[in-house]
């Protein structure tokens, strides 16, 4: 799948080149901002920048190997392994922007401009037993805390709300790109109670 363009006011627009992935009995929504631009893609998934680690900290958390999902070789991800994980863990994943314009041409939330927002009510709805959301950057903790109406919390805790009858837990992890400053290991180790939960 390519990214689509689309004319939206001053600027090309982007349109989220991925469906969601919300795999049945999902109990946890990990919601990102928007995928970096395609040349940067070393695989068609969620979190594609072979730079970005993300799967390195799930490695980390579920088998205390970062390269557990890495193919060192060909500087990509091993995809269908973690596709398998997720599942078996009952972990979605989207993006709380829907159509994007990028300011510079960088991976960096900062530059993006979001044009439509991810309706994150419908993706809700789609998942019956979903308990935790969580947003793995600072952009998609302002989109969702905005969409709810409800404080963001601090890195690394969580606040809970009520959608549509349901209690939920909203979960703010450090991003997984290597600009955001902060180990590995310590990454690691915010996200392990959600990897685990």
């Amino acid at each position: 799948m390519t990214l689509t363009a689309v004319r939206k006011g001053e600027g090309t627009a982007e349109l989220h080149p991925l469906q969601p992935f919300l795999p049945d009995g999902a109990r946890t929504l990990m919601l990102g901002s928007f995928p970096p631009a395609r040349h940067r893609w070393c695989m068609d998934f969620f979190y594609p920048n072979y730079i970005n680690d993300m799967w390195r900290i799930f490695g980390l958390c579920l088998y205390g190997d970062k390269n557990h999902f890495v193919d060192e070789e060909h500087r990509t991800f091993r995809r269908e392994a973690i596709v398998e994980m997720l599942h078996e863990q009952g972990i979605a994943l989207y993006d709380t922007a829907a159509v994007v314009r990028r300011l510079k041409n960088t991976a960096s939330d900062k530059d993006l401009e979001v044009v439509e927002p991810t309706d994150i009510s419908a993706l809700v709805r789609q998942l019956p037993l979903l308990q935790n959301i969580v947003t793995t950057g600072e952009k998609a903790t302002g989109l969702l805390a905005a969409h709810f109406g409800i404080q963001a919390p601090r890195v690394g805790a969580y606040t809970d709300f009520t959608f549509e009858g349901r209690t939920l837990r909203f979960y703010r992890m450090p991003s997984s790109s290597r600009a955001y400053p902060l180990r590995l290991e310590k990454k690691a180790e915010y996200y392990h109670h959600i990897i685990h939960n």
